[in-house]
């Protein structure tokens, strides 16, 4: 009897605690995967050669052709997010409406793999509450507000660098961004992303829980932009 009182006593408590506002296994908002209520977006920009490096590493020495070919990539797209203050919604819809391949060819100039397009459709576009083609013009536009450092544009050698001092590059090349609307991602030895806070009207803003994520080692490994030297030669394709 008293293991049974025990068990009730256990059970009310668990059910207390879920009750209560940032418990783990509460949701992340009540507003959970309902297309369009979100709060913010992250437009989230891919350092490409780390990612065809990791890539490769883990093909043995191959990587995706799409984005790992002889153009420079430099930053790509790889996605623009709608977020909540707290989390972040996903699968809006399952199953998703489907992509024209038209919208899918358009976006390879951003965000060069087909794969990625339908990825990132499928699990963020479908909570913005947009159409297909407004989504991705929402991609496009946010896209056009970030300027990237130039220093970056073309890096023809690895650069090792601190996390801060690439967050500092994008501050200074982006009137009005600022440290706490942003963030800096790493793996083990490589910048991998960045990530930029926009309110829906595509303004930067500050996004708490995205900004202290950001890369904590003190030096990070920028891969080079692949094909830089053929570009200098003449070969066809600029960085983004």
């Amino acid at each position: 009897m008293v293991q049974f009182t025990t068990r009730i006593a256990l059970a009310v408590c668990l059910l207390a605690a879920l009750a209560i506002p940032g418990f783990p296994g509460r949701a992340q908002d009540e507003r959970q995967n309902e297309p369009g209520k979100f709060d913010f977006y992250v437009l989230s920009l891919s350092w490409s050669p780390s990612f065809c490096a990791a890539a490769a590493e883990r093909g043995y020495g191959r990587a995706p052709s799409q984005q790992c070919g002889v153009r420079p990539y430099s930053f790509v797209v790889h996605g623009l997010w709608p977020q909540y203050e707290r989390g972040f919604p996903e699968f809006c819809q399952v199953p998703a409406p489907r992509l024209d391949h038209n919208i899918v060819s358009s976006m390879l100039d951003l965000m060069p793999a087909p794969h990625l397009v339908f990825n990132e459709w499928d699990r963020h576009g479908t909570c913005s509450g947009q159409s297909p083609t407004a989504y991705f013009e929402t991609i496009r536009k946010a896209r056009a507000v970030v300027k990237i450092p130039p220093e970056y544009l073309s890096l023809q050698q690895p650069l090792t660098v601190a996390p801060d001092a690439v967050e500092a590059a994008f501050i200074k090349a982006n009137s009005g961004l600022g440290q706490d609307d942003m963030a800096v991602e790493c793996d083990k030895k490589r910048l991998t992303e960045v990530r930029i806070c926009f309110s829906r009207e595509l303004k930067f803003r500050p996004c708490p829980q995205i900004a202290h994520r950001t890369c904590k080692r003190d030096q990070i490994l920028m891969p080079p932009v692949r094909g830089s030297a053929a570009n200098a030669a003449g070969s066809e394709g600029q960085p983004l």
